[in-house]
């Protein structure tokens, strides 16, 4: 063995135990500890294998030589490392461009191969850094990965080129530990649901396994039993999911979404008597009609304290009515903003808000919500109704 170099098809990302190498041409990861990462350093172009293995030696036990020399061996055969051919020139692998890299990495991720794709993307982006599109997906990815810092650099230049971007303006907020707003901006909410709304069921329910509507059902199930033409608002309606919950025992069903376009698809689904172009907090704040049943699911995850909503929704309720809503939980304090732009919320938010609106916790259930990135997203699906209803029903 003479001079040896990382095969050009080689990318390498840092991690707390050394390194990982992921090979573009043959789709395939090495693991390398910090021992074989100094080898992978050292291993420039320049210096001779023997040389390398005598600088390493005191970091084998025993001065073992033949332990080196046999990694080198494995690093070849593997295509990890390259040596000179005969009359000293290199066989170098053609290196994939940029555009062939995005293409790996969309295929890489498809396939749940999340660290692979982020290399290659961080790749992709060395050869050819002032692509938007391309910044704002590594992002995207690095954040999957769990690689923070990355993730906010990578959306800070995207947002240099794209400063209309309300999305990335909004995630930067948590990145960059700013204090968040009190809830997420509209200009945001309109932009992410334009984008979202022709896949958004399928993505929901078939590829992420959304079970909101079944547990706010569940959750709601009390409230129901035995009641009928009920009049019935759906906040953050969406596409209508959720109000199909409650459509069959309404006699009137009105739906409030910020986006249009979700709106378009709720039309489609002729549940609704009345659908509102609208914020809820301003469309609550302007009407006078009074409800029985008020129900917002995964729709108080844009909104910080739950009061904003949960205060004026109250003043809508009929004696007799109730709120259902989910959030996602939030086990270390009353609610924060994640680095994904949207809030979770704790159980003693939940109840200090109620508490604090004289409303009473007829059912605060912990159920599974939907994937996100391969992890389980956990919720509270929740049902307040009025402190004085509630005496009442009990002296009854």
């Amino acid at each position: 063995m003479g001079i040896l170099a990382l095969s050009p098809g080689i990318l390498l990302s840092v991690t707390d135990e050394g390194y990982v190498a992921y090979d573009t041409q043959l789709e395939r990861f090495h693991e390398l500890n910090p021992t074989a990462a100094l080898l992978i350093e050292l291993c420039d172009g320049k210096r001779s294998t023997s040389e390398v293995i005598e600088l390493c030696l005191p970091l084998i036990a025993g001065g073992n030589r033949k332990i080196l020399e046999s990694w080198f061996k494995e690093a070849i055969s593997v295509d990890l490392l390259q040596e000179p051919k005969e009359g000293g020139s290199t066989q170098v692998a053609a290196e994939l461009s940029a555009t062939q890299l995005d293409d790996l990495a969309q295929r890489l991720r498809d396939a749940g191969k999340i660290r692979a794709a982020y290399l290659c993307l961080v790749r992709a982006n060395e050869i050819e850094s002032e692509n938007p599109a391309r910044l704002r997906r590594l992002g995207e990815i690095a954040h999957i990965a769990g690689k923070r810092d990355e993730a906010r650099t990578a959306y800070e230049k995207y947002f240099q080129l794209e400063p209309s971007d309300a999305e990335v303006e909004h995630l930067l907020t948590s990145l960059r530990n700013e204090t968040p707003p009190t809830r997420v901006p509209s200009k945001c909410i309109e932009q992410l649901y334009k984008r979202f709304s022709d896949f958004y069921e399928e993505n929901m329910c078939e590829e992420l396994g959304y079970e909101g509507p079944v547990h706010l059902a569940e959750a709601l199930s009390t409230m129901l039993e035995g009641r009928n033409n009920l009049k019935a608002l759906d906040l953050g309606c969406g596409t209508g999911l959720s109000g199909a919950v409650v459509a069959p025992i309404s006699s009137r069903l009105i739906g409030v979404d910020l986006s249009a376009e979700m709106l378009l698809k709720a039309e489609k689904t002729h549940l609704y008597q009345e659908l509102h172009h609208s914020e809820i907090t301003d469309w609550l704040q302007n009407t006078t009609d009074h409800f029985d049943c008020i129900i917002a699911c995964d729709t108080l995850i844009y909104f910080g304290d739950l009061s904003q909503v949960l205060g004026p929704a109250a003043e809508r309720l009929t004696p007799e009515g109730f709120i259902g809503f989910s959030v996602e939980q939030n086990t270390d304090s009353q609610f924060q903003l994640t680095d994904n732009g949207r809030y979770k919320h704790s159980e003693r938010h939940i109840r200090d808000v109620a508490a604090n609106l004289n409303l009473a916790v007829a059912v605060l259930n912990e159920r599974f919500i939907r994937m996100e990135y391969g992890r389980e997203v956990i919720g509270y699906f929740v049902v307040l109704s009025p402190e004085s209803s509630r005496a009442q029903a009990s002296a009854t």
